[in-house]
């Protein structure tokens, strides 16, 4: 009986160029503010999986998760330049981050001065997080001053979230 020889790893090479996909199939050089922006969200995603994988907080794991969960849909809706993309981020998202926002704060208050990073280790990672989606959230002004499609929901949703992972940092400076 013969050993069964594995398959060898494909690449698409597509990339090679400098060019990538949206979701509608249309190529864009990677520098184009569409990959700018989604590809600063999946960096605000890996920080805040490093802030999961670190918390021992299970309310915090699952809260991370769905943030992370919603980052792939606001980075599908972003790669996408078609009027009704497929994925798009709702008033729902946004609601459950208010939500979050109003439970942590009635647990831990926010303090009213100054804050530096690092009251907690996991703490630090969320405040990086923070910045990155900042960072995010000025490339979709840029991408929406390009001239570039960006329903308001967008833009809602990432300050939104910016202001529930400053009270999640708040809370994990706390607590851990």
């Amino acid at each position: 009986m013969r050993a069964e020889t594995p398959k060898p790893f494909v690449f698409s090479k597509k990339g090679d160029k400098g060019e990538t996909s949206l979701l509608s199939g249309e190529r864009v050089p990677k520098s184009h503010p569409r990959p700018e922006v989604y590809g600063t969200l999946d960096e605000a995603s890996a920080v805040l999986g490093l802030a999961k994988a670190t918390t021992s907080i299970p309310v915090v794991k699952e809260m991370i998760q769905k943030v992370q969960e919603d980052l792939v849909v606001l980075g599908a809706e972003l790669a996408d330049r078609r009027e009704n993309p497929k994925y798009s981020v709702t008033g729902a998202h946004i609601e459950n981050l208010e939500k979050w926002i109003e439970q942590l704060q009635l647990e831990v208050p926010l303090p009213r001065e100054f804050i530096f990073a690092g009251g907690s280790q996991t703490g630090a990672m969320v405040d990086l997080a923070r910045t990155i989606i900042r960072r995010a959230e000025r490339r979709v002004v840029r991408l929406r001053d390009s001239g570039e499609r960006v329903r308001p929901e967008v833009f809602s949703y990432i300050n939104r979230l910016a202001d529930f992972l400053f009270t999640l940092a708040r809370y994990l400076d706390a607590k851990e």
